[in-house]
């Protein structure tokens, strides 16, 4: 439709195009006020807790909305005001095709704006889910993204002349292209995808690989890298190819957490070190921190330098590492009191000095001498 063809002609000359105008403006104002209280009405209605969806979309629509009720206001007015001033408005026929790529890019900022707002309200609040269900909230989020945008521009590109045909066939040698020289990067987005879909690792777990110098929690999984924070707290960034290649450790998800001291006592308490023994293990089957469907070992394992080794393993309830230093300290010192309630003692090593009779009187008669 041809843009003048929205003027009547007696606007042109008079000057109740400034009220037309004015009438426009004063109703977008009126428009804006209410959409503004039904916005703050409904946001005290819904719950953000029981109702995260529609919070979602209401909170998503409002700005994206009025933008696009001002902007089409402003088509409507350009062509009145060039009108009036005779000014040629042959090439705004194409307005009509402005105001529906306006339609288009408002729905499509509302519904990034609808995954954000989701990812925000639904991650965060869900403490129900497991850590791994979190992250794939996360990444079902940014693939989300990404086929939105395709979508949205798959539609507008023929809507701006664009033919399919040959849109796609120059995306084909485009994609080729564009694969040899980004490959890393394509790399590290495959890479990205084998860690959502089989999820060695979730955001928050503590990690470390033998391979390579990495340790610490994940904070951030994106779709090329993955962001550490180490336990020196500072950050490191691991492109995601390289997980592919190497070996990693995830403590975060060990069911229990593993004893295995050892303690040495004296060779001189040899005569008590059975029953040293066998206390130890029976304090470590009752102790109420101690897994007892794990194994439970509590050996003499060692005729050491020093000492008689006795060798103390067992497996934690807790996978926390504050309260298995805890457990595990509360053990060490229960065995220390049953060492000390025989009647021995902890072994440190020790050297013993033996001198040989000849050099024992030698010594003795040499100091007679300078007596």
């Amino acid at each position: 439709m041809n843009a003048a063809a929205v003027v009547p002609p007696q606007l042109i000359d008079r000057h109740d195009w400034l009220i037309t105008i004015g009438w426009l403006l004063l109703g977008m104002i009126v428009f804006h006020w209410i959409s503004r209280l039904i916005y703050r009405f409904l946001l005290s209605k819904i719950s953000r807790h029981k109702h995260p969806w529609w919070f979602s979309f209401v909170e998503s629509i409002h700005v994206p909305g009025l933008t696009f009720f001002w902007l089409l206001i402003l088509s409507f007015i350009i062509p009145i005001i060039m009108l009036r001033f005779k000014i040629d408005i042959s090439h705004l026929i194409v307005i009509n095709k402005v105001r529906s790529l306006l339609f288009i890019g408002t729905l499509y900022w509302t519904l990034l704006n609808f995954i954000t707002k989701m990812e925000q309200e639904i991650v965060p609040r869900s403490m129900y889910l497991p850590v791994r269900d979190k992250t794939t909230l996360r990444a079902l989020a940014q693939l989300s993204r990404i086929v939105v945008s395709i979508i949205f521009i798959l539609i507008i590109l023929p809507g701006l002349g664009f033919q399919t045909s040959s849109l796609l066939a120059f995306g084909g040698v485009g994609a080729l292209g564009l694969g040899f020289a980004a490959k890393d990067t394509l790399s590290n987005v495959l890479g990205g995808l084998m860690i959502f879909w089989d999820r060695p690792f979730s955001v928050g777990d503590w990690i470390s690989s033998p391979d390579r110098n990495i340790e610490g929690t994940v904070e951030y999984i994106g779709w090329r890298l993955t962001r550490i924070r180490t336990f020196s707290k500072r950050p490191l960034y691991v492109p995601n190819s390289l997980f592919s290649t190497i070996v990693i450790v995830n403590p975060s998800r060990m069911s229990n957490r593993q004893i295995n001291a050892t303690v040495g006592v004296r060779y001189d308490d040899a005569a008590v070190i059975v029953f040293i023994v066998k206390e130890i293990d029976d304090m470590i089957r009752n102790h109420p921190g101690i897994d007892q469907t794990q194994n439970i070992m509590v050996h003499f394992i060692e005729f050491a330098t020093s000492s008689l080794n006795i060798n103390i393993y067992a497996f934690t309830k807790t996978t926390d590492w504050a309260k298995y230093r805890e457990v595990q300290q509360d053990v060490f010192l229960k065995a220390i009191a049953i060492i000390e309630n025989h009647g021995a003692e902890c072994a440190f090593p020790t050297t013993t000095l033996s001198v040989p009779e000849c050099v024992n009187i030698a010594l003795q008669t040499e100091h007679k001498h300078d007596t």
